[in-house]
């Protein structure tokens, strides 16, 4: 593990946990990449967003947020959930720092900015937050949904500031993306990734998971559920009070790997998990980026898997090196945050090649679980109840043998659980689309190795 402390950052350390034996030939190098944020704070000792009186240094970076509410015409159905919209996102604003730019978008089958309401951002203050919440009064539901769109204008909300280094949006709907196209969706996700990331939250159950987790995915957010309107509240300021928290934007998991070796993917492991393998952007020779957002204090898992060159036993060879980096400010050369190395080692020791790291064996088992779970209730929503059953078994068996509580009693309110060791369950009568939906949204959440 090393780590490179530069000034007004936060301290961002490196461990690696993997098996580094191989046997006689073997291939295939795994690592679980532990990358844990502490301290630091990236506007010269203050915290990040809040405006002084004179200018900020070369270091400083500022914030942005944009809040976009569904006010189509099924929010008023029933009439309680444009109220706790309203109430959830003067909830959101009211956390917002002073300081901090931030505008709310009235989503329908267009996208309007409701406030400030001139096509840019305001700054958080008493006044602005008083003035942004007045305007909250006045959403009323009309209209249809098309996503695309919201995503569009808060983009060009954020691109009016170019000082923005941290652009973070919510968005909240209750409906399908009725009003425009898969294919208009995705290129509308497609232009906006990069610029800002964005949490997503569904309230009721007349949308679709697959939808909002794709935005989610796309722009390095969370999804996840409001089953009740009344929820709404707690759960954006909750939200908010994250973004508030993320001090460092744009960091990227570069991973260099040696002649003839390829990596073969890169998971985020933990707090959830996310496929990262696809978003790869070349880095120089035989290294490549991979995107993980903006940073606060905090700490996640990455799984990372390399194909390297066979070898005879007694060799030995560095797999891969990963670093975490930001883009440059000037020049061509990025800042290295902090970096630790894989390695392999072959050996005839038939102990030491088949030993299997207990973090690798873990997470390795929680994506297991997430993909279990999904396909288990796509195959229940086609009919295919044995399939779905069996899908669904192995969850709670993996999920009992791993102590993902949360998930295990998700998985309880869908089936009946006979036996948790074996996976034996029994699809309970009249699951309620409320818990399904809650299943399917949280399936990707993960818990941490026990140490």
């Amino acid at each position: 593990m090393a780590t490179l402390a530069k000034p007004n950052l936060p301290r961002f350390d490196v461990e690696i946990f993997q098996n580094e034996f191989l046997a006689d030939g073997a291939r295939e190098v795994n690592a679980i990449v532990t990358v844990t944020a502490t301290g630091g704070g990236t506007s010269g000792g203050r915290p990040l967003g809040v405006a002084d009186a004179g200018p900020q240094g070369p270091d400083a970076q500022s914030a942005a947020v944009v809040i976009m509410v569904d006010c189509s015409g099924s929010m008023d159905y029933p009439a309680s959930k444009m109220r706790g919209a309203r109430e959830a996102t003067a909830a959101a604003i009211d956390t917002v720092r002073d300081g901090v730019a931030f505008a709310v978008v009235a989503g329908t089958h267009e996208a309007r900015d409701v406030y400030p309401g001139d096509g840019t951002l305001a700054i958080a203050s008493d006044d602005t937050r008083a003035r942004a919440k007045e305007a909250l009064r006045r959403l009323t539901a009309a209209g249809g949904t098309a996503m695309g769109t919201w995503l569009a204008k808060a983009d060009k909300l954020f691109l009016t500031r170019h000082d923005i280094a941290i652009r973070h949006a919510i968005l909240l709907t209750d409906g399908n993306n009725e009003h425009e196209s898969a294919a208009d969706l995705d290129r509308a996700i497609e232009r906006v990734t990069g610029h800002f990331t964005a949490d997503c939250r569904g309230v009721g159950t007349d949308w679709r998971v697959d939808e909002l987790r794709k935005i989610s995915s796309a722009l390095l957010g969370t999804v996840d559920i409001v089953a009740e309107p009344s929820g709404l509240t707690e759960d954006f300021r909750s939200m908010m009070a994250g973004a508030m928290g993320k001090q460092v934007a744009d960091v990227a998991l570069r991973i260099w790997t040696p002649a003839n070796a390829v990596v073969k993917f890169v998971k985020q492991v933990a707090p959830a998990v996310e496929d990262l393998t696809a978003r790869r952007t070349e880095a120089g020779p035989r290294a490549g980026d991979y995107p993980t957002g903006s940073w606060g204090d905090e700490s996640r898992d990455y799984h990372v898997c390399v194909e390297v060159p066979a070898a005879a036993v007694g060799n030995e060879m560095l797999a891969a090196r990963v670093s975490l980096v930001l883009p440059p400010q000037t020049g061509n050369t990025p800042e290295v945050l902090s970096q630790g190395l894989v390695k392999a080692v072959w050996t005839d020791d038939l102990a030491s090649s088949t030993r299997i790291s207990p973090q690798v064996a873990h997470y390795t088992g929680q994506a297991e679980l997430a993909s279990s779970i999904q396909e288990g209730l796509e195959a229940h929503r086609a009919g295919d109840v044995d399939r779905a059953t069996a899908k669904l078994g192995a969850a709670v068996r993996i999920a009992h043998a791993t102590g993902n509580e949360g998930t295990f009693k998700l998985l309880q309110k869908v089936v009946d659980v006979v036996d948790p060791k074996e996976g034996t369950v029994r699809f309970r009568k009249n699951v309620s689309e409320a818990d399904s939906m809650t299943l399917e949204t949280r399936s990707t959440k993960t818990v941490r190795v026990k140490k």
